[in-house]
């Protein structure tokens, strides 16, 4: 049951173009949510935006060789 939950999650790790940046931006994004701070949701909209657009950076398919 856990594998098949996880399973789809580890796909969409390998298809990101920086999965390790993508999974500390996301975990500081909770963090900060979490904590309290001076200026309500103004870093926590720039960390979760920016964990967005890690997100959607996929990695660059392979250009296909000229035909000959």
């Amino acid at each position: 049951m856990l594998k098949s939950l996880i399973a789809p999650i580890v796909a969409y790790f390998a298809k990101l173009r920086f999965p390790v940046l993508f999974g500390i931006t996301a975990t500081l994004f909770v963090f900060d949510f979490l904590t309290p701070d001076f200026i309500p949701f103004a870093d926590e909209l720039i960390l979760g935006l920016t964990a967005a657009l890690l997100a959607r950076w996929k990695k660059r398919k392979d250009p296909e060789p000229p035909a000959e």
